[in-house]
């Protein structure tokens, strides 16, 4: 599944993550002829953003998925529970707005196997999976296709197309290639992810502990936990050595349940996620447009990172399909799609950033200087309105600007 028996299609998504795979479907599902370029044989890799919030939930009933995605293997969380060292607060999403008042936590490979599925029911969606680009092609200054090389024969092949979009993620191929480079802010910590058994009697739900000793994430995987350790930027060797003594003894202290089951990890178990937040000035090129991690990488601090590519993909079909009837797509169009995705973005990572200033970096640094760490202000002083769990919800589960089947993607709709 390397190749595409074509040697021109109406679009070109170079990468099969969820940014991709949604775009690919909904050009498809609107006659829009486009191949999807995954430049790995499957998609069966370590993932870490699995975290599928109400906002794309909807989508997938919009386009008549829901039910096969409600019956992939995941854990449903109603709330999410922040702890300090005084006290907590909450994000509830049970009075969300929709058919969906929760989020789900799916592997991602089951996802993008469902979108796969989906996209292959129509004669319009071609995917070549072992396909790595490793070119563009070109009439002037604009960009008019990509060669890529079949993974599994060797051979080059070059696809024409009035429009490539970048889906590749954060370390871009095609962002390289134009030479593009986004500015990147300041992030504080990297983090470790181990896995660790659940037994009987442990919390129910996924929960954050951030801590003078530390931050950690607990990620509810039903038999098992994704333990996810904040550490500072530069330290993760550190923590590994010894066969990853210091790993075992931080979680052990910040999750005390975890302790009597944390012998068996080592340094091998432990698998680090380097953490940036980035962001292109200028998302296009004439011929290509970059969605997605590609053009905004995101921090993993409240999981929002698929669900922002996922509604990038969603406002690039609805500006594009018309164009891409057409045959050509002007640089006017590629603006408009960042115009209207700019600002969720500019929005969402000015909060990560004010997240990890505020909590992030005292647990990880010792800031606290040995004291409690506080709820940060403002959240101290709204912690005891009610409607803060409900707005925090709102604010995680659906976004800024959730992407709607509006316009030409009104069809799509109905399934």
């Amino acid at each position: 599944m390397g190749s595409i028996a074509r040697t021109s299609v109406a679009c070109v998504v170079t990468g099969g993550g969820p940014a991709g795979m949604v775009l690919g479907l909904l050009l498809a599902r609107s006659g829009v002829e486009v191949a999807v370029l995954e430049k790995y044989p499957d998609f069966l890799r370590d993932f870490r953003g699995d975290t599928v919030h109400a906002s794309t939930l909807g989508l997938l009933d919009e386009l008549g998925l829901g039910e096969r995605f409600a019956a992939l293997p995941q854990q449903r969380e109603r709330r999410l529970t922040m702890a300090f060292d005084d006290g907590a607060i909450t994000e509830d999403f049970s009075r969300l707005p929709g058919a969906h008042q929760h989020i789900a936590l799916v592997p991602q490979w089951d996802f993008l196997d469902l979108l796969a599925a989906a996209g292959g029911e129509s004669p319009h969606f071609h995917l070549a999976q072992n396909a790595e680009v490793d070119g563009l092609l070109r009439d002037g200054e604009r960009v008019c296709g990509v060669r890529y090389t079949d993974q599994d024969t060797g051979r080059t092949h070059e696809l024409s197309a009035p429009l490539v979009v970048a889906a590749d993620g954060r370390h871009s191929t095609v962002r390289d290639l134009l030479g593009l480079r986004p500015r990147a802010s300041a992030a504080p910590h990297d983090c470790l992810y181990v896995r660790i058994p659940r037994l009987p009697g442990d919390p129910d739900g996924t929960f954050l502990r951030f801590s003078a000793t530390g931050g950690l994430i607990m990620i509810n995987r039903g038999d098992y936990w994704q333990g996810a350790l904040l550490i500072a930027k530069g330290m993760a060797d550190a923590a590994r050595a010894g066969d990853g003594a210091w790993t075992r003894r931080t979680i052990s202290r910040l999750a005390p349940y975890t302790a009597g089951r944390m012998a068996a990890i080592g340094a091998a178990d432990i698998a680090v996620l380097q953490i940036r937040i980035d962001r292109l000035a200028r998302w296009w090129a004439p011929g290509v447009l970059l969605i997605g991690d590609a053009a905004h990488a995101m921090s993993p601090i409240a999981g929002v990172g698929v669900n922002l590519a996922v509604q990038d993909a969603v406002a690039a079909a609805r500006v594009l399909v018309p164009a891409l009837r057409r045959g050509r797509v002007s640089e006017r169009e590629l603006a408009r799609v960042q115009r209207r995705r700019q600002w969720p973005t500019v929005i969402t990572q000015a909060l990560q950033r004010t997240a990890q200033d505020r909590f992030v970096a005292a647990s990880i640094t010792g800031e606290a200087g040995g004291a409690p760490l506080r709820l940060p202000q403002p959240l101290r002083t709204l912690r005891h309105w009610r409607g803060l769990p409900h707005l925090l919800g709102r604010v995680v589960g659906l976004g800024i600007r959730p992407e709607r089947l509006t316009g030409p993607l009104a069809p799509l709709s109905h399934g």
